[in-house]
């Protein structure tokens, strides 16, 4: 309680002070509308309908794709940490692809899986996979190589290991870069959005800035995108909780 009444007192100073900017400053609603312009618009288009369907498919694309980049990268981070063959064959085409900007690769990405919903969820995986894939790698390379020794001992196998030692050992790292990686997931999620789509947050910032001319509702699609990854951040969190032995 005493955490929310914090997060509570601190969202209110943020509206407030961001009230008093637009009053001191005298900004017109199209350059920065004061929070209740917004409010207001984001309750008009919930009641019409339009914020819902936007906002359904990029979460839908941000969960597809988070979950495929996330198990993806846990199990490349397995191979990478566990074979120096696998981590020095790889490691330059991950690092390669993750140095391109994915606002780059999102329209090739498009056209080669057909603009669709797979081409989004592509798109969004690629941005989760690098941190979670390393996160993993360093999680599993950190484990405490006498436990290894004390199972080797047993006669315990190497799947053995990396299942009973390794990979619960690693779960705080891992989990690392899984916090990372489900808010690039949102971000993913709307650079695919640009690079094609007719419905989505990205898409709906698009008609508010290009085509309405409506500040306050691409205020309502970015408010609507934080709260997307706050809400993904924090079951990753509650998951690290449950999951994680400290």
């Amino acid at each position: 309680m005493r955490g929310i009444g914090l997060a509570l007192v601190s969202f209110a100073v943020f509206l407030a002070a961001w009230k008093a900017v637009t009053v001191i400053g005298r900004y017109p609603d199209f350059i920065l509308p004061p929070p209740e312009a917004v409010i207001e618009r984001g309750l008009r288009a919930i009641r019409t309908g339009v914020l819902w369907e936007h906002l359904l498919t990029t979460v839908v694309e941000s969960v597809l794709g988070f979950a495929l980049g996330a198990a993806t990268g846990i199990l490349t981070g397995v191979a990478l940490a566990k074979s120096i063959v696998i981590e020095r064959a790889l490691s330059p085409y991950i690092v390669a692809a993750q140095a391109i900007p994915i606002l780059a690769l999102a329209p090739l990405l498009d056209i080669w899986f057909g603009g669709g919903l797979l081409a989004r969820v592509v798109i969004c995986a690629l941005i989760v996979f690098f941190p979670v894939a390393i996160a993993t790698m360093v999680g599993i390379r950190s484990t405490d190589p006498l436990l290894d020794e004390m199972l080797r001992s047993l006669g315990a196998n190497p799947a053995q290991r990396t299942r009973l030692l390794e990979i619960p050992s690693a779960l705080p790292v891992i989990f690392g870069g899984l916090r990372v990686g489900v808010t690039l997931a949102v971000i993913g999620a709307v650079v695919a959005e640009w690079a094609g789509a007719a419905t989505g947050l990205g898409v709906l910032i698009n008609i508010a800035n290009q085509g309405l001319f409506d500040t306050p509702l691409m205020f309502v699609a970015l408010a609507s995108l934080a709260i997307i990854g706050l809400v993904f951040y924090g079951l990753v969190v509650l998951a690290e909780r449950r999951l994680v032995v400290r």
